[in-house]
């Protein structure tokens, strides 16, 4: 059980290094799909502009952010430069 609720801000190079649960930190259906939503239009900024965006996230340790360009975006995953991927399930938000 975490109870340490900082959030850590990270580089994408680190994020290879964490460990993930498999467990989603999100409870309702809403809140997923505006997760969805947002992701795919931080792909589509990412694509179009390079632009980076905040992604808010849990590994085993805690909070954590980091500040980068979304490349991909699947149904179990979002992919970073440099094949860096964060399960989906463990994404909290993004801005």
């Amino acid at each position: 059980m975490m109870t340490d609720t900082r959030i850590q801000t990270i580089e994408k190079e680190q994020i290879k290094f964490l460990k993930f649960p498999k467990e989603e930190v999100l409870s309702s259906k809403t809140e997923k799909a505006e997760r969805t939503v947002t992701l795919r239009r931080a792909l589509a900024l990412g694509n179009l502009e390079h632009g980076k965006v905040g992604i808010l996230f849990m590994d085993n340790d805690g909070f954590k952010k980091v500040e980068t360009t979304v490349w991909g975006v699947t149904d179990k995953s979002v992919i970073l430069k440099e094949s860096t991927i964060i399960p989906l399930e463990r994404i909290l938000w993004v801005s």
